[in-house]
């Protein structure tokens, strides 16, 4: 028996021919626990193995594949996998080309729902803080959700009854399927650009996870966190909770409570005006009471009865404080003449004429300077001597100093 001599890709070729052709290879299910994953952010395609307690299996999921997977593969995830078993020529190696893959004993959608709600979670898009309030009296109010299904006609019904003054912003979109949450993101960014409403009410009626799923994409939860608008996330069922209930700035139960959270009620807000207003007549009529009573003791006052009465008093007690005060003054005034005249008195015994009047003179020189020393005076020069009634010319004859 002769052998014949093949080339490593002929040999390649022929075992994946024969991996192709085996029906229980294609297609294949196979379950196992996701190590050494790889993604390839600019492809899309993800790479990794699938392993148990006793071997290991290379496996490939490509970009068309991996773009429909709900939730994010990840090391030690367990995973059943779909697809079939073939090799790879270039490498010589066989390994499993993946086309759908579900979590191993958790859904799809619960596993990518509690992924995103951690992943956001963390980012703080949840955090009470960032919840804006409501306003209390809204003007124009914003609806988001399918104009089809019930959930718009029991909003704009709750309203109607309870805020009947709001004007209601519709803005018609898909709530289920692949293009729902695109259009549920552009509403959002349309109200926002608009800015002619003061809340946003989005949701829809109940339904399963994947009908409400439009409701729990990420981009949709961010629109929501990110709208400058409240928003109130109005979700299926009070059992149901999204990825949005947790963005938004309140979660109603149903669209029906969504409506009753977003407006007040105008019954109620009728009976508070009418208590405010019962108690304001009151506190008038009171005010209104006491200003009477206060008039009515003005008016009988004796000073109102008879004001000539208390102008005749008023000019009895005037003219006792004139007299008083001529009084008064005329007695200061005598003391003060008294004092003027002690003063004067005094100041005449003191005036230098009253001491040239007991036989004293002043000498002094031509120039009226005082002299008051003999040494001041010379022989034969001329002074001044000031006398009681008058002055004299003298001359010194000689002059005599005591020792």
């Amino acid at each position: 028996m002769s052998l014949s001599t093949l080339t490593v890709s002929q040999v390649n070729a022929y075992v994946k021919s024969l991996l192709d052709g085996d029906k229980n290879l294609n297609p294949v299910y196979v379950s196992g626990e996701i190590s050494n994953f790889t993604d390839h952010y600019r492809s899309g395609h993800l790479y990794f193995s699938l392993k148990d307690e006793k071997a290991v299996l290379k496996a490939v999921m490509f970009a068309s594949h991996a773009r429909r997977l709900r939730f994010r593969p990840q090391d030690g995830m367990k995973v059943l996998c779909r697809g079939r078993v073939t090799v790879y020529e270039a490498g010589g190696q066989y390994q499993l080309y993946v086309d759908d893959m579900q979590p191993d004993g958790l859904g799809a959608l619960n596993l990518a729902y509690e992924q995103l709600k951690e992943k956001l979670s963390k980012e703080g898009l949840f955090d009470a803080d960032r919840k804006r309030p409501l306003p209390r009296y809204p003007r124009r109010i914003g609806v988001i959700t399918s104009p089809t299904g019930a959930a718009v006609q029991d909003i704009c019904r709750i309203l109607g009854r309870r805020w009947p003054m709001a004007e209601i912003v519709f803005c018609p979109v898909l709530v289920q399927g692949d293009g729902a949450a695109p259009q549920l993101v552009e509403a959002l960014a349309r109200m926002n650009r608009i800015d002619k409403v003061d809340v946003i009410i989005m949701g829809r009626g109940g339904g399963s996870l994947e009908d409400l799923w439009a409701f729990n994409e990420e981009p949709v939860a961010r629109a929501v966190a990110s709208s400058r608008i409240p928003v109130i996330s109005a979700v299926g069922h009070e059992t149901d909770f999204t990825i949005c209930d947790f963005a938004a700035d309140l979660r109603a139960s149903t669209p029906s409570a969504a409506a009753e959270l977003a407006v007040p009620d105008q019954t109620e807000e009728l009976l508070v005006l009418e208590s405010a207003r019962y108690a304001l007549q009151k506190y008038m009529e009171s005010a209104l009471a006491e200003r009477r009573m206060e008039l009515d003791s003005l008016t009988s006052s004796r000073s109102l009865q008879a004001p000539l009465e208390g102008v005749a008093r008023r000019e009895t007690e005037l003219e006792h404080l004139s007299r008083r005060l001529a009084a008064g003054a005329s007695l200061s005034l005598g003391k003060a003449r008294e004092e003027l005249s002690r003063l004067s008195g005094a100041l005449h015994s003191l005036s230098p004429l009253e001491v040239l009047g007991r036989g004293y003179a002043i000498a002094s020189d031509q120039e009226g300077t005082p002299i008051r020393s003999v040494s001041e005076l010379e022989p034969g020069k001329a002074f001044r001597l000031r006398l009681r009634d008058g002055e004299a010319l003298c001359e010194t004859l000689e002059k005599e100093e005591t020792p």
